[in-house]
């Protein structure tokens, strides 16, 4: 079946192909009653614009390339809407593509988009190490979100994972605890960071001789050997700092396979403030970190680059804030009790 063409739109409407090229390319030039009947006689016949064509005639694409980390992460894909919302407002079209907690398959997934002739990309989450990150931004202009290094010639837009991880730990302290253990990130690109901002809380509250730090990884299934391991401990914590949502999930789960009430026996905060930490049956307390402002952030200093060209790397760093919900409470009685000198 051949698709409808310009000129079979021009003839339905019974109108010169030029002013059906005006009305396709949204010229003001155009008068609604024609307007209408153009768009009118292009739906009757399954007419649609051949984008090809006119990203060779303008030589532009209008489109902006994103490569995701994990988009079975939620906090990606919250991330996500915000860079879709502002890229729309300004007539950008997003192309999405899934890195799945790879660097090599990252690669692969910017050359596709640089082959695609993207006008700029934004890396959320990438695991790219520093030459593949700066070759990016030698083809397109690039924005880096939620990634902690900084690179040359690459913008960047994250949140400040540090004192997120301080704001979890001192809320920890606050309420009375003292044996509080961080789950660790793994790889995650934001780990260390976060990892950081735990140490120099527990430190700043006196507690640096009681740093517990055990090797996790970024996803539900992590959790379920660090928590086996924390509760076959003599003197389990009574508080764990996870380094996401995910991690925070999954132990809560595990946690309440064996039987142990949160907070009553072990108090937990996750980071991100995704979606699911609000369910009714988590209600997790988090970090929050702004993931629509990130994303809107990250496209409007894309738009920037384009529009100003070179200069020097803009680094966008926004704050966290700490959202109490069910998941901590004070220490348990006993748990209190033999932390006391004697």
């Amino acid at each position: 079946m051949n698709r409808p063409t310009m000129e079979d739109v021009a003839e339905r409407a019974k109108v010169s192909r030029a002013l059906v090229s005006l009305v396709m390319n949204d010229s003001p030039q155009v008068s609604d009653e024609k307007r209408r009947s153009v768009l009118r006689a292009a739906r009757e016949l399954g007419y649609r614009p051949n984008l090809i064509a006119r990203i060779l005639a303008q030589q532009r694409t209008h489109t902006i390339g994103v490569l995701v980390d994990d988009l079975r992460n939620p906090f990606f894909g919250e991330v996500v809407d915000g860079i879709e919302a502002e890229a729309a407002e300004h007539g950008f079209r997003v192309l999405i593509l899934n890195g799945r907690r790879d660097a090599r398959r990252e690669m692969e997934a910017v050359e596709t988009l640089l082959q695609l002739r993207v006008e700029g990309t934004a890396l959320v989450g990438a695991r790219l190490d520093d030459s593949d990150t700066t070759r990016v931004g030698m083809n397109a202009p690039c924005v880096m979100v939620a990634s902690s290094p900084a690179h040359a010639g690459v913008d960047t837009v994250g949140t400040d994972d540090r004192r997120g991880a301080e704001l979890a730990v001192e809320h920890l302290v606050g309420l009375g605890h003292t044996r509080i253990v961080h789950m660790d990130g793994g790889a995650n690109v934001s780990a260390a960071k976060r990892r950081s901002g735990y140490e120099s809380a527990m430190r700043a509250a006196g507690l640096g001789h009681l740093i517990d730090i055990r090797p996790a990884g970024d996803g539900e299934a992590d959790a379920l050997a660090v928590i086996d391991g924390l509760l076959a401990d003599d003197d389990p914590p009574t508080a764990i700092f996870a380094f996401n949502d995910l991690l925070a999930a999954g132990a809560l789960n595990r946690l309440a396979d064996a039987g142990m009430a949160v907070p009553g026996d072990v108090s937990l905060v996750g980071f991100d403030n995704t979606f699911i930490s609000a369910l009714r049956h988590l209600s997790l307390t988090t970090v929050n970190q702004p993931k629509l402002a990130m994303g809107r952030l990250a496209v409007a200093t894309l738009l920037q680059r384009l529009s100003d060209g070179s200069g020097e790397p803009v680094r966008h760093t926004l704050q966290p804030e700490l959202v109490v919900r069910s998941t901590t409470g004070p220490p348990r009685e006993e748990a209190i009790l033999s932390a006391r000198p004697r």
